[in-house]
């Protein structure tokens, strides 16, 4: 994928409607070539109509959109998202030199959420409560990320990208947190398992360094634990939380550089 542009295929994006997922279907829609197609997927039906239109206005006819009001941890859910998946997939275009057809499917597990990040580790009694989150933070992605990969298996020219958006809390513990790091930790070791299963797949766990965003209100307005709540919201006050626009530029360039060991977890500080 060297050379500037992602090239022409399909992108997934699911959680697009706000955050980083909105920001990073844009940045995406600037970057495929004309013929392809974007899937953005959230729960949200408002918001991903105001991003489709947004889209739309941009790029017109040269990128094919769809947005998608589903919850990916239903069945329903995931079969809608697999069904227009496969409708909006390119035709095979052969390249200038005559050669086999070289074409991208793209999908970025963004969706997720925080939890209940008032209550500590003791509080959490009920089983339907974490279920409920893993089913949604965990489970969703594994069956999206399997269901779309066995739609579209390799192929010659055919290059297979997986991006799971992590986090710092994939590998340490915040207080109140423990739904929300144990959640991206699972995610981060399912993603590497990926990677080493099927190695023609492209896999990585990108973590976007704290962002600008609603889920940092709530970081510095409920957490349950009192230092959590002080140090976001020095963060905040301080100027130290990411534009969502830059940290997907800074994805947009890993995946066009294409040079990270695939299942890596790669932090927007290090990049």
């Amino acid at each position: 994928m060297a050379g500037g542009e992602l090239g022409r295929g399909l992108c997934v994006v699911s959680g697009a409607s706000r955050g980083l997922g909105r920001s990073v279907a844009r940045a995406v829609a600037a970057r495929l070539a004309p013929g392809s197609a974007l899937l953005l997927v959230a729960r949200s039906a408002a918001a991903l109509g105001r991003l489709e239109g947004e889209l739309a206005a941009a790029w017109g006819p040269a990128l094919r959109l769809r947005a998608l009001p589903a919850d990916l941890a239903t069945d329903a859910g995931l079969a809608a998202a697999l069904h227009a998946a496969r409708d909006l997939w390119p035709a095979d275009a052969a390249p200038p030199d005559g050669g086999p057809p070289r074409r991208l499917l793209l999908l970025i597990n963004n969706a997720a959420t925080l939890g209940d990040i008032s209550k500590a580790f003791v509080d959490f009694t009920s089983p339907a409560e974490v279920n409920s989150y893993l089913n949604l933070n965990v489970t969703s992605a594994l069956c999206l990320t399997s269901s779309i990969l066995k739609a579209f298996p390799a192929e010659p020219g055919l290059c297979r990208v997986v991006v799971n958006i992590s986090s710092l809390c994939a590998l340490k513990p915040f207080k109140t947190w423990a739904l929300y790091c144990t959640g991206k930790a699972a995610r981060d070791m399912m993603f590497q398992v990926l990677a080493a299963e099927e190695p023609d797949v492209r896999v990585l766990n990108y973590a976007p360094g704290p962002l600008d965003t609603d889920m940092q209100e709530l970081a510095r307005t409920k957490s349950g634990d009192p230092e959590m709540r002080e140090q976001f919201l020095l963060m905040k006050q301080t100027g130290q939380l990411l534009d969502c626009d830059v940290s997907s530029q800074k994805l947009l360039t890993l995946l066009l550089e294409d040079t990270f060991e695939s299942g890596a977890h790669i932090d927007f500080f290090d990049a």
